[in-house]
This record gives structure tokens, C-alpha cells and sequence, in this order.
């Protein structure tokens, strides 16, 4: 092990994709407690964490053969794992979701409304518009809306300071709000302070 101490990570994953066990070891041994960290800073839940972190070695793995290092390997770790907490997101709000159409079904006794399935359409919108807008934008709006994070949590995250992540979640919330627009409520059928009260859940 203490010759693969001594290994660049370049040459780490060149012995990775050969199926290096030693190789993938000092991988994790050398990142694991600061991806750790990190992942325990934007989950706030230590298990949750440690299970993405290990998700993360574990496709770390799986793909070595494949897989792609557009720059260093602590950046590529660091989005993986940014990845596996916004998809951890996603599922939990589609569970949310499912147990709110559930529930709206059972107290009504019969199939969800028109309005229930206009509302499902414009949060659908919604969600897809959240999908184009610019990296940075989109980021500091999930981490701001769906994580429920501080401006200031954001910032040391991001590593951008605190005015610029109130810019940048404004200006995602304005441009959500144009290319959606009056239009789209138009179309849907949903109201006004409807759309409002939508755009606050996201």
C-alpha cells in the first residue's frame, strides 16, 4: 500500500480500469473522509451521507472501465456525489407526491380532479423549466428551494460569497417566472395565486 501512497491519481485510475483493487483502496482511503464532509454538510444526516459517499465509490467501481475524468478526480467525486443528493431529492419529492395523490384520492373517493391533474401538469412545467435554466442558476435554486439550505450554507458550498447566491436564486426565480409566464398559466388553466403558491413549493 505504501507504494500506491506514492501514485499520482492519474495513475491511480489507469490501474483502476485494469480491475487494480489496491488501486480503487487508496482511491477511497484518500477521498472518502472529505467527500464525507461534504456530503454531510449538504445532507445534514450523517447516514444519508455515508450512504452516498459509498454509492458513489461503489459506481466508482462498476463504470471504472468507462468512466470519463474531464478534469481532477476529487472534482469529478464531488459532483457525483452532488448528483446522488439532488437524484436523492427528486425521488423523495416523486414518494411525496404519490402519498399527497393518495391521500387526495382516498378523501375524495373517486378519481383525482381536474384541478388536482392541472396543478400535477404545472408543477411538471415548472420542474422541466428548473432543468434549463444555467448551471449556476440551477444549483443555487435546488440548493436554495428543494434543500432547504441558507444563503450562507450555499455560498461556502459553491464558493461564491453570500451576494452573489441571492443573485443567483433571484435571477433563477425571475427567469422561472417569465418563461412560464402568464402564458402557460393561460393554457393549463391554472390561476395566478395558484402559480405563485407553486412556485414556492419548488
Amino acid at each position: 500500500m505504501a507504494a500506491q501512497n506514492r501514485l499520482s491519481d492519474q495513475e491511480l485510475i489507469a490501474l483502476l480500469r485494469d480491475g487494480d483493487v489496491m488501486a480503487y483502496t487508496e482511491l477511497f482511503d484518500r477521498y472518502q473522509p472529505l467527500l464525507f464532509v461534504y456530503a454531510r454538510k449538504i445532507t445534514g444526516d450523517r447516514d444519508v451521507a455515508a450512504d452516498i459517499v459509498q454509492e458513489v465509490f461503489i459506481y466508482l467501481w462498476d463504470k471504472r472501465e468507462t468512466i470519463q475524468f474531464d478534469g481532477s478526480v476529487l472534482s469529478y467525486l464531488y459532483s457525483a456525489v452532488r448528483y446522488k443528493f439532488f437524484n436523492l431529492l427528486d425521488k423523495q419529492k416523486v414518494r411525496a407526491d404519490y402519498a399527497k395523490s393518495l391521500q387526495t384520492f382516498i378523501a375524495q373517493g373517486s378519481p383525482l380532479t381536474d384541478h388536482y391533474i392541472r396543478e400535477k401538469e404545472m408543477l411538471r412545467l415548472i420542474e422541466e423549466q428548473i432543468d434549463l435554466l444555467p448551471k449556476k442558476l440551477r444549483v443555487a435554486y435546488e440548493l436554495s428551494h428543494k434543500a432547504n439550505m441558507s444563503t450562507a450554507q450555499i455560498a461556502d458550498m459553491t464558493g461564491v460569497s453570500e451576494k452573489t447566491v441571492k443573485n443567483q436564486v433571484s435571477m433563477a426565480v425571475q427567469q422561472l417566472k417569465v418563461k412560464l409566464g402568464i402564458l402557460s398559466i393561460a393554457q393549463i388553466g391554472v390561476s395566478l395565486e395558484l402559480f405563485l403558491e407553486l412556485m414556492k413549493k419548488k
